[in-house]
């Protein structure tokens, strides 16, 4: 089968990738740059402009399923080019799709576009993140569900899966992605002190690309479905890499609370040096702590995630291999 994967070089796309040809299907790999852990075999790379509708209906021509991938991620509370990419990037994609003829349609969205504040147990039943005063990319990956949503209502056969914070091998990026950077620091042993019990669910990559196959072949037409791992304190996320690489992990645990009274005067200075890793919107979620029901994804899907001692023996093995534990 012919396969088409937008963003097919980023963290998620690179492992798709690799499964999909692992299954035997042609893939057509969307991206303006090439992934350097991707396979090459059965892989046609083509760059296009999600934000373009005549490269993306050229790039999708002749594709029977695609898996759209693209989105900007920030923790910024502004930031125009995230909004339009995952907003209007979701729409051209899927217009595009319905253009040409795709028989099916997945788009990864995120348990970003639930509102977390709003529920201490999560589901798809959970109000959205519609609120102007939370997070960009919150309310951004929530209207590129809705843009979605109009496709769908004229045809498309599309699903949405919303995964939790995705980790795990194998990762080629420059930088690796946040979380995947916090796994190789402890690993390396240079986290002494971190955030004390504040927890989020934890989903391993390769269980993410599993729950998209699966939603490709199982996913009701317009549903959502939550793709996590397993809750645990990010304390312990951070001692159970170090543990996979021989090392302690952090001793000391900081109370969340004194972070989030210290804020406003760290946010400024992180803002000062381009950075958007000390803001409210990264310890927002920390605060709200959202424990994630992923049953329908299980019931429905057929989705089995991985236990985390499995992603972090693997996530450290990956890094020794590719000589990055150090870096």
């Amino acid at each position: 089968m012919r396969v088409a994967v937008t963003g097919a070089a980023g963290f998620v796309g690179t492992n798709l990738i690799e499964r999909l040809v692992t299954d035997g299907h042609d893939v057509v790999a969307v991206d303006r740059v090439r992934s350097r852990g991707a396979a090459a075999r059965r892989v046609s790379w083509v760059s296009a402009d999600v934000l373009d509708p005549t490269s993306m209906r050229s790039a999708l021509r002749g594709v029977e399923v695609v898996f759209h991938l693209v989105a900007a991620i920030t923790l910024r509370m502004q930031d125009d080019r995230a909004w339009r990419l995952n907003t209007e990037g979701v729409r051209t994609v899927s217009r595009a799709a319905l253009d040409v003829g795709v028989r099916r349609f997945v788009h990864l969205s995120s348990v970003h576009a639930f509102d977390q504040d709003r529920a201490r147990l999560m589901s798809e039943a959970t109000p959205r993140s519609d609120r102007p005063e939370i997070p960009v990319y919150d309310r951004s990956k929530w209207a590129g569900e809705q843009e979605l949503a109009g496709v769908v209502a004229d045809g498309l056969d599309a699903t949405v899966c919303n995964p939790t914070g995705i980790w795990g091998p194998c990762d080629f990026g420059a930088p690796l992605s946040r979380l995947n950077g916090l796994a190789r620091s402890a690993a390396a042993g240079r986290v002494p002190v971190f955030i004390g019990r504040a927890g989020f669910d934890l989903v391993d990559v390769r269980d993410v690309v599993s729950g998209l196959v699966l939603a490709a072949e199982k996913g009701r037409t317009g549903e959502n479905y939550l793709l996590g791992g397993e809750y645990r304190p990010l304390i312990d996320f951070m001692r159970l890499n170090a543990a996979a690489a021989g090392r302690r992990g952090p001793l000391v645990g900081l109370p969340l609370g004194a972070l989030k009274a210290a804020m406003p005067l760290l946010e400024p200075i992180g803002a000062r040096f381009d950075s958007d890793i000390v803001s409210k919107a990264a310890i927002g979620p920390l605060l709200a702590s959202p424990i994630v029901d992923c049953s329908k994804a299980r019931r429905e899907l057929g989705y089995r995630p991985r236990s985390m001692e499995e992603s972090a023996r693997d996530l450290v093995a990956f890094l020794n291999r590719a000589g990055r534990l150090a870096a």
